[in-house]
């Protein structure tokens, strides 16, 4: 989703809901959003380093192989030298999760966090104004059916949605017949009524978006201590492997055997890195759907 394109349909929509306090809500969705999408980029590039991490296993376990054939030839000062070189490689490379990495997750997600307790209260405020439409709109038809006077219901009406583009049309209105003024009312709450309803599918988009944003991040994090519980093993391997000869090959056969978990887990959190950032594309366009749907 291109920001501008979003920025556009935003504009457009501005001068249909009137509702400067729910575009800022949408416009912060939508920022949170695409710093949610910068950090899965960040992630990215953390994944490619523990993939090369990966890699310098790989060639350390065919050095071995390799030393091993040719163990007999060679001095047993010099012997899985090259091995150890490899091994030596991947510790000196660490965790390709770095502290910024960790201090960027951290602001994701606190920013989603409050995005949705912002969610919750706006929705919690529609809610209400739409069961009060609901009420008046009753209370009205009886009150017109009854032939109460035009200014009373005028009045009571405006004074209870406290709906300041409803009042004034009122305010201009006590001069038609009662039963007229009644229906005109009545279109009046229900095109009230309906503006919130569309406001209310768009918050609660933007609600289920933000919250599967918020579980993407809570599993990425579960994957990540994984990853660095499985980097600190092999790091506990090498540093064995480094006394002697047989401590070499004693941890050659255990990092082979660490290896496969190791590959999963960084496999596992490609996999949900990638499923975050479609859910966050996913979203995004679904509440620019709801919009652009949204009744004049």
């Amino acid at each position: 989703m291109n920001q501008e394109v979003v920025r556009v349909i935003l504009d457009c929509k501005k001068d249909i809901w009137k509702s400067p306090e729910l575009f800022d809500l949408v416009e912060d969705y939508f920022e949170s959003s695409l710093q949610t999408l910068d950090f899965c980029t960040a992630l990215d590039k953390c994944l490619k380093r523990a993939r090369d991490s990966q890699l310098l296993l790989h060639v350390a376990l065919q050095r071995f192989d390799d030393e091993e054939e040719n163990a007999a030839a060679s001095a047993p000062s010099a012997r899985y030298e090259r091995t150890l070189h490899e091994l030596r490689q991947f510790k000196a490379a660490g965790d390709p999760f770095t502290e910024e990495f960790f201090v960027a997750f951290q602001a994701v997600y606190r920013q989603q966090l409050a995005m949705l307790e912002k969610l919750q209260q706006r929705k919690h405020r529609l809610d209400k104004k739409v069961k009060a439409i609901k009420a008046w709109r009753r209370v009205s038809s009886i009150i017109f059916a009854t032939t109460f006077a035009a200014v009373l219901i005028c009045s009571v009406v405006a004074a209870a949605i406290a709906a300041p583009p409803v009042a004034a049309a009122l305010a201009a209105a006590a001069s038609v017949p009662v039963g007229s003024m009644g229906k005109w009312i009545d279109s009046l709450l229900k095109g009230y009524q309906d503006a919130l309803r569309g406001q209310k599918e768009v918050v609660s988009s933007m609600q289920v978006g933000t919250f599967i944003a918020i579980k993407d991040l809570d599993s990425i994090r579960v994957l990540i201590n994984r990853v660095e519980v499985e980097i600190t093993s092999m790091v506990d391997c090498i540093e064995f492997a480094e006394r002697d000869e047989d401590a070499v090959k004693f941890g050659i056969e255990e990092i082979k055997k660490k290896l496969e978990n190791f590959m999963k887990s960084v496999e596992d959190l490609g996999e949900q890195a990638d499923r975050c950032s479609r859910d966050i594309r996913r979203a995004r366009t679904v509440v620019l759907q709801r919009i652009i749907r949204n009744p004049n």
